[in-house]
């Protein structure tokens, strides 16, 4: 039997609208890893909502990986070990910080544990609920980014996205060679390492652990999805996923992420017989 891997998005795609694996996607997971088969979370989420995730739907066992930061960190939670990151330089990171600041636009950073912000606002109240992580507001942009940071992250209302646009086009973009940033829904600009994406992270792991890349499905639903559903063999997309997103990929599924559209693509793409 041939090893096969499906690297899966989290939010609107393994998770369903409640931020949980449904029954059929966990059985269809815990099938997949008892024939050998690998399914490695692959989110834009800091590595401690990443690897709560994966723990609770059983994917920390042995030989499990856990990509995060939008491909800039990928872990081995068994092992509890980084198996390959890329950061950017704080002072960077500092900068972009601080031009938020003056535009009134939420930015936030990570440590191992927590999302770190200088302002306490709505927009981060929801995203910690959402990710189910802690904060701390700090008291600098210095502190936001205690090392090299892996992402920021910036933040508005649906109804501001312009705002957010904008920041990408006047700040972002004229640091092109030492960031790039992409939008992950509606409301999130992610800013991340120049040459980081799900992507790149597809193609290292695969590489990494011995899978032909022929052997690769994905599954997404979002424009952080986009390079890891061009890179895998199969880009299986959500049927829930935002418009365009099926341009990229060469399957939709029939069900969506309330109604186990992850254990179609499981079914279909890894549990096939060779």
């Amino acid at each position: 039997m041939s090893v096969r891997v499906l690297f899966t998005d989290l939010d609107g795609t393994l998770l369903n609208d409640s931020k949980e694996v449904t029954p059929g996607n966990q059985a269809a997971i815990d099938e997949a890893l008892a024939k050998g088969h690998k399914i490695v979370v692959c989110t834009g989420r800091p590595l401690a909502s990443a690897r709560a995730c994966a723990a609770k739907a059983g994917l920390d066992k042995e030989g499990c990986y856990v990509i995060c930061f939008n491909g800039g960190q990928i872990y081995d939670p068994y092992h509890e070990k980084t198996v390959y990151g890329k950061t950017f330089p704080r002072e960077i990171a500092v900068e972009i910080i601080n031009e938020a600041l003056k535009r009134d636009l939420h930015i936030q950073g990570y440590n191992d544990t927590k999302i770190l912000c200088v302002r306490e606002t709505e927009e981060l109240k929801q995203y910690a609920a959402a990710n189910r992580l802690p904060y701390e507001i700090v008291a600098s942009a210095e502190e936001v980014v205690p090392k090299d940071p892996y992402k920021l992250i910036a933040l508005t209302t649906s109804e501001e996205r312009e705002k957010n646009l904008k920041f990408q086009r006047e700040v972002i973009a004229p640091l092109a060679g030492k960031v790039q940033s992409f939008f992950s829904n509606d409301r999130y600009q992610e800013i991340v390492p120049e040459g980081i994406s799900k992507g790149f992270a597809v193609r290292w792991f695969c590489d990494y652990v011995g899978v032909p890349i022929e052997n690769s499905v994905a599954a997404g639903d979002a424009q952080n999805d986009i390079e890891m559903l061009k890179a895998a063999h199969i880009g299986a997309v959500m049927c829930n996923a935002y418009p365009g997103i099926e341009e990229y990929g060469n399957y939709v599924t029939e069900h969506d992420n309330n109604h186990d559209g992850v254990a179609e693509i499981i079914r279909k793409f890894i549990l096939k017989e060779d």
